[in-house]
């Protein structure tokens, strides 16, 4: 029961007053003024005073949509990390655009592309507004960083230098991709290793322009930077060339097609690594120039290998290296040096008396033929320093306990632990090399599945492949991981009919998508396979 009631007992003066405050509400309720009229109930006779008018109610504000936190965009690789925020994130929209910040002109060609992809307008050097993607460079970040913003409505990108800024794009474009949307908040994202790319074999097999120009796309949407080409082999010398045409192959890339390809290349940020293998697997020169191929004491003559104690092998290969050195103006430069067939016999001085006399000859008494290999793979490191380019080197191109050594500035691509008097990684890194990974427990895709490799999954190089495991699936110790540069993925065309191009697309894809996240990431990766492969389904 309520302990104070309107009606409860009242008497005299006390009820008179009631029935004028009754009154009084019932008409303010009607809508009526709030003083008694001169034909009112009996209460309109005794004099009262007029009531303050009512406070006018203060409006009820819109209530604002109350954003959950946000999550981290969902692109191939994984961000770095994500600062959460509460808002609506952004989508692409017709009123909004694609500007350059101050001083960021440089960021052009990125602007153009992303703008493109989102279907949303570029408008070059520009204020953002409402809607807009801000591109800027700047800032002390490491190479290849970048920080994305959204906010207000509002997409800002910043880098450092530009490949950072276009890394950056991609997570927005896949990020829209994945969900529509790129999240509220702020995502700061880095490389783990500056080095993260795919080698193609297109000396075995022909590959066209229009097909490496696909693959150049696809790697950087993954943040991928480098593409190997290793163009003249057995098989095959697939570049046009106006020093040796007579090497050259009648399937081949033009220079006209090449430049075209590096100019796509430079503007996705990707750095075209040529390869001119030697002094094995020349076969293609030596069809041309057969007074190079190199012949045992038991008169056999090992495909692709040239003589290199005949100065004319050393001749025509530097002729090469100068010509191409000059086509390809990226930062490295693939010297080859893998499986010299010479050094892959037991005895090779006893195999090949006419190296081992030319050894003896350059390097004193103690010169083998592992000495002149060295000598000869030191001696196209020469040629080629000058143009300022970093030099590479397959692993079993490098020798211990002889005359010479191998020059210190080769960078060792590491690929097998199956050559004869095969070396860990770690004889390598404790000598102080640095290495890329190309693992060929993982990473070697080779067409037709020779010699017990099978094709690599993109599982398994997901689930247990870093780029510390160098050789087999034991990572080297984590104190070397400063000198293991990157890893790529690498395809050989051993057996060149075993798949069409459009196989070799399919079948590296996944394989790609996975080494791209564990290059630039290697932890323990948060999605699980499944995820990580429906992903891709939506964003490569």
């Amino acid at each position: 029961m309520m302990r104070y009631s309107l009606w409860g007992p009242r008497r005299g003066p006390a009820l008179l007053a009631t029935a004028v405050a009754l009154a009084t509400v019932a008409a303010c309720s009607n809508g009526s003024p709030s003083t008694p009229s001169a034909t009112g109930s009996s209460a309109s006779a005794t004099p009262t005073s007029t009531p303050p008018p009512s406070p006018k109610p203060t409006p009820t504000p819109t209530p604002t949509k109350n954003y959950p936190l946000s999550t981290a965009p969902r692109t191939i690789p994984s961000v770095g990390a994500h600062e959460a925020a509460r808002g609506p994130g952004w989508k692409p929209a017709p009123t909004g655009g694609v500007v350059l910040a101050a001083n960021s002109e440089a960021l052009a060609d990125e602007g153009r592309l992303i703008a493109g992809e989102l279907g949303i307008p570029y408008r070059g050097a520009a204020a953002a507004g409402p809607g807009d993607v801000e591109l800027a460079l700047g800032g002390t970040g490491a190479p290849e960083s970048y920080a994305l913003t959204v906010r207000d409505g509002r997409v800002r990108i910043a880098g450092p230098d530009e490949a950072g800024v276009f890394y950056g794009t991609r997570t927005l474009k896949q990020s829209v991709r994945a969900t529509g949307a790129m999240p509220e908040g702020t995502v700061t994202d880095r490389p783990a290793k500056p080095q993260r790319g795919l080698m193609v074999d297109i000396a075995r097999k022909y590959f066209t322009a229009a097909w490496i120009e696909d693959r150049i796309r696809e790697m950087s949407d993954l943040k991928l930077n480098q593409l190997g080409l290793h163009f003249s082999d057995d098989q095959g010398f697939r570049i046009e060339s106006d020093s040796h045409p007579e090497v050259v192959s009648a399937e081949h890339l033009t220079k006209a097609e090449v430049r075209r390809i590096l100019a796509l290349a430079a503007s996705r940020h990707v750095t075209v690594i040529p390869e001119i293998d030697s002094p094995g697997h020349l076969g293609a020169v030596i069809a041309a120039h057969p007074n190079l191929q190199l012949v045992s004491a038991s008169g056999r003559t090992p495909r692709g290998t040239v003589d290199i104690s005949n100065p004319d092998s050393a001749k025509i290969v530097d002729e090469l290296l100068r010509e191409y050195t000059q086509l390809f103006p990226g930062a490295y430069w693939h010297l080859g040096g893998d499986e010299y067939v010479a050094l892959m016999s037991k005895n090779p001085e006893a195999s090949y008396p006419k190296l081992a006399r030319a050894a003896v000859a350059k390097y004193g008494p103690s010169g083998r033929v592992q000495d002149l290999a060295t000598g000869w793979l030191n001696d196209r490191a020469a040629v080629v320093r000058p143009t300022g380019k970093t030099l590479k080197a397959w692993n079993d191109g490098f020798f211990t306990g002889g005359v010479v050594s191998p020059d210190k500035d080769i960078e060792v691509e590491y690929w097998t632990g199956r050559e004869i008097g095969a070396r860990l990684p770690a004889s390598y890194l404790s000598a102080g090399r640095k290495l890329i990974n190309l693992n060929d427990d993982y990473l070697y895709y080779i067409l037709g599945e020779p010699n017990r490799f099978p094709y690599p999954t993109g599982r398994r190089i997901y689930e247990q492949w870093t780029p510390r495991v160098l050789r087999g699936s034991t990572p080297v110790p984590a104190r070397y991981d400063p000198q293991i540069l990157g890893g790529r993925l690498a395809v050989w065309c051993d057996l060149s009919r075993a798949q069409t191009q459009a196989q070799v697309a399919a079948g590296i894809h996944l394989p790609l998508a996975a080494l791209a996240q564990k290059v630039w990431d290697p932890s323990t990766p948060t999605l699980t396979w499944g995820q990580f492969r429906a992903l891709a389904a939506k964003v490569t």
